[in-house]
């Protein structure tokens, strides 16, 4: 597999230009393992209460975070998957605000679902690492919104990028 190279901007909706943007250049499946263990590095050490902890009243918890960041990456990959198997088939959005409580992950440990986060990536890498060069060319519409395979893997990165600097920044951790 060679290296997968960044999407241009019409591989994707205006929506996910802020994700795709928060990938640095270089080798984008070595920075998604690099992430996993990032995040364990940084959470992995909570006690219970911390990983509980909400900056504000109505937000996600800490742990409903990493949650999302895992389902986020399931959709991601599930799309990533079917166009580029060549799948043409329109695939709805989803609704995080929905799919967090229905989680639950607050009734989980941290490492649990640190370690479902682990299983999820690694599943993805090898998604990704196992695809055809020209797969990454192929796009579908997800969210009423055409994007692109490679579109996708950097939405992956991104998206965590992005939570977990809501973790530092907003949650104080790290």
């Amino acid at each position: 597999m060679s290296t997968i190279s960044r999407p241009n901007p019409d591989e994707y909706s205006s929506a996910y230009r802020s994700y795709v943007d928060k990938v640095p250049d270089g080798d984008l499946l070595a920075l998604l393992e690099a992430q996993m263990k990032e995040k364990r590095a940084l959470l992995g050490s909570l006690d219970p209460e911390r990983a509980g902890f909400r900056y504000a009243e109505g937000k996600w918890s800490v742990i409903e975070v990493v949650g999302h960041i895992t389902d986020g990456e399931r959709i991601f990959a599930y799309r990533a998957l079917r166009f580029a198997r060549g799948d043409a088939t329109p695939l709805p959005g989803f609704e995080e605000n929905d799919y967090v409580p229905a989680g639950r992950f607050d009734q989980r440990t941290l490492p649990d679902v640190l370690d479902e986060a682990a299983a999820v990536r690694a599943a993805s890498i090898a998604l990704l690492r196992g695809l055809p060069a020209e797969s990454f060319e192929r796009r579908g519409v997800a969210s009423e919104n055409p994007i692109s395979v490679r579109a996708l893997a950097y939405v992956i990165a991104g998206h965590e990028r992005h939570h977990m600097g809501v973790l530092r920044e907003r949650y104080g951790i790290g």
